[in-house]
């Protein structure tokens, strides 16, 4: 037997909690799937120093933990189980959890996230939290007049590159090929900057070090008559070979990018279906913040209350 609700939360990140949190509030009733990574990529995140009210700082498990119970003081329903499929053709839209149940829901808000895209080396998992980060706006703090090393060879990298250089004492910028596919202004600013060395034709083999990445194994010219292997010492090891929104089950109804990101509305969490509301990673391609994601949360519920409002449901 199908399930009806009027609000259904696909995703259960810094996104989809806050929508959780105002859906309850506007007495939404609002049902949440937390998905295959419960809290979201933050619950791989150790230290988090930049989300407001936490002076501090709190890890990011506790910080999933808070924005839960919160969403669940409020009458949240959470649940444990992952949307595997959609049919999005008409009002009430149906969503498959498991395989198995369907939720037939008159608004949902999508709030999958996205997956960062690592290499597939054994050491990024053993590292993982102790050197190892997708992320430099979110962990770039912790390697002040640290060294450093961004894997990637576009604007996500450059950028990467560039932010940490502002607080690293020096930034390695490895690079499978030739030349970087970054802008040319992105280039520039890399190649200006003293504290960035850019390693073209390297590839990572793997990370050293004791509990925490002290060290980086490269080769270069792989494959050629002058292969050579290479060893940097780094604090920190950046991967910033672009991420995977998690929008597949989506795409045959809603509009993404030619990457997969959820097209909404400039300014609003609006996509091209009424009644379905996309907030978060799986929306940004720009910011990947939790206090962003947050915030698109926040506005996901507000429109999903004023939708249902004016249809009288």
């Amino acid at each position: 037997m199908n399930e009806k609700v009027r609000c259904l939360i696909i995703g259960s990140g810094p996104a989809g909690f806050t929508a959780a949190i105002y859906a309850s509030r506007a007495n939404l009733s609002p049902v949440l799937y937390e998905g295959m990574e419960p809290g979201g990529q933050l619950t791989t995140t150790t230290e988090v120093e930049n989300f407001p009210g936490y002076p501090a700082g709190i890890t990011g498990p506790e910080l999933m933990v808070d924005l839960k119970k919160q969403a669940e003081r409020f009458g949240a329903d959470i649940r444990f189980g992952t949307a595997t499929s959609t049919d999005l053709t008409s009002s009430p839209y149906k969503v498959t959890i498991d395989g198995e149940k369907i939720i037939e829901a008159e608004t949902i808000i999508i709030s999958t996230g996205a997956t960062a895209k690592y290499l597939g080396l054994p050491d990024e998992q053993k590292y993982a939290g102790s050197g190892v980060s997708a992320c430099a706006t979110c962990d770039g703090f912790f390697y002040r007049k640290l060294t450093v090393a961004v894997v990637g060879g576009g604007d996500t990298a450059c950028e990467e590159a560039s932010y940490l250089a502002g607080l690293a004492s020096k930034v390695y910028i490895i690079v499978r090929k030739k030349e970087l596919r970054a802008s040319k202004i992105m280039q520039e600013r890399v190649m200006k900057n003293p504290k960035i060395e850019i390693l073209f034709e390297h590839e990572t083999l793997g990370l050293t070090g004791e509990g925490v990445v002290q060290g980086a194994n490269l080769v270069k010219h792989k494959g050629q008559p002058n292969e050579e292997l290479v060893h940097i010492d780094i604090d920190g090891f950046f991967l910033a070979i672009g991420h995977t929104p998690n929008s597949g089950i989506f795409k045959p109804w809603i509009n993404t990018d030619e990457v997969g990101y959820i097209k909404t509305i400039p300014g609003t969490p609006l996509t091209n279906l009424p009644g379905i509301f996309a907030s978060g990673d799986v929306a940004d391609p720009h910011y990947r913040q939790a206090i962003t994601a947050a915030g698109t949360g926040c506005q996901a519920a507000i429109e999903a209350e004023r939708y249902l409002s004016e249809k009288g449901l």
